[in-house]
C-alpha cells in the first residue's frame, strides 16, 4: 500500500517501542549473578565466574554451537531462494508472496514458541529441539517438488516451527549447560556469533550452487546440511533439562 520505504519507518517505530518496553522493566527485579549463570543459592558478591577453560572443555556446549551454526547455514538462504523463484514465476507477485511467506512463518512461530516455553520443563529440551530441527531438511526437500507460488508459501509455514522451537530453546539449553559457571552471557554470545557466521555463509553457498547447478540443487544442498545438524544434535547433544531437575531440591518446582 505504501511502498518499500514504509518498511524502514515501521522498523524504526518498532525499535523505539522496544526501548520503551525495556524501560518499564524493574532493574531491582533482576538478580545479575543468577542472570550470568550462577546457581540461585550463590553467595552474592563472593562467587567468581569459572575460568574460560571450563567453556572450552564443555563438549555438549561446543557440539551444540556446531549444530546451531549448521542450522543457520542451512536456514538463512532458504527464504531468499524462495523469493528469487517467486520473482521468476511472476515478478509482480514476488513482493506480496515473499511478504506472505514471512508473515505466515511468524504466525506459526508465535504459538510454537509459546508451546515450547510452556512444555520445555515437562517434555524436555531435546525432543522439542529435534522437532524444530527436523522441519528444516523437510522444507528443503519440499521446495523442489513444485514451483507453484502457493505451494512455496505453504512450505514456508514450516519455518515457523523450526524458528519458534529454536528461538525459545536456545537460551534455555545454554543456561542448562553453563549452570553454576557464571559464564552464561559470554556462552550465549559466542553461540550467537557461530550461528551468525553460519547465516552469513549460507547465502554465498546457496548462490554458488544455484549458479552451478540450479535452484533444486541449492535447496537439496541446504537440506543435506540441515540433516547433518539434526543427526549431530540427536547423537551428540544430551538432554540438558535433566541437569536442571538434578539441581532442584526434592519437592521444589522446576526453574
Amino acid at each position: 500500500m505504501f511502498g518499500p520505504i514504509a518498511v524502514f519507518y515501521l522498523m524504526a517505530f518498532m525499535a523505539l517501542a522496544s526501548i520503551v518496553a525495556v524501560a518499564f522493566v524493574d532493574a531491582s527485579a533482576i538478580d545479575h549473578d543468577v542472570a550470568r549463570g550462577f546457581d540461585p543459592s550463590h553467595d552474592q558478591g563472593k562467587d567468581q565466574p569459572s575460568g574460560w577453560a571450563v567453556l572450552l572443555h564443555n563438549r555438549p556446549l561446543l557440539v551444540f554451537a556446531i549444530c546451531c551454526g549448521l542450522f543457520h547455514l542451512a536456514n538463512a538462504a532458504m527464504l531468499p531462494l524462495v523469493s528469487q523463484k517467486l520473482s521468476q514465476i511472476d515478478v509482480n507477485l514476488a513482493t506480496p508472496l515473499t511478504s506472505a511467506c514471512i508473515v505466515a512463518a511468524q504466525l506459526v512461530m508465535v504459538p510454537v514458541a509459546w508451546l515450547v516455553g510452556a512444555k520445555a520443563d515437562v517434555w524436555g529440551r531435546k525432543p522439542l529441539l529435534l522437532a524444530g530441527f527436523i522441519f528444516l531438511p523437510l522444507r528443503g526437500v519440499l521446495y523442489v517438488m513444485s514451483d507453484n507460488p502457493y505451494w512455496l508459501v505453504g512450505v514456508q509455514l514450516l519455518d515457523g516451527i523450526g524458528a519458534g522451537a529454536f528461538g525459545a530453546l536456545l537460551p534455555l539449553v545454554v543456561k542448562d549447560l553453563t549452570r553454576g559457571t557464571g559464564r552464561f552471557n559470554i556462552s550465549l554470545g559466542a553461540i550467537s556469533t557461530v550461528f551468525g557466521l553460519g547465516a552469513a555463509l549460507s547465502n554465498g553457498l546457496a548462490g554458488l550452487v544455484v549458479r552451478e547447478a540450479g535452484y533444486s540443487a541449492a535447496f537439496l544442498t541446504l537440506a543435506a546440511i540441515a540433516a547433518v545438524a539434526f543427526v549431530l544434535l540427536w547423537l551428540a547433544v544430551p538432554e540438558t533439562g535433566d541437569r536442571v531437575a538434578q539441581d532442584q531440591p526434592e519437592g521444589a518446582p522446576a526453574t
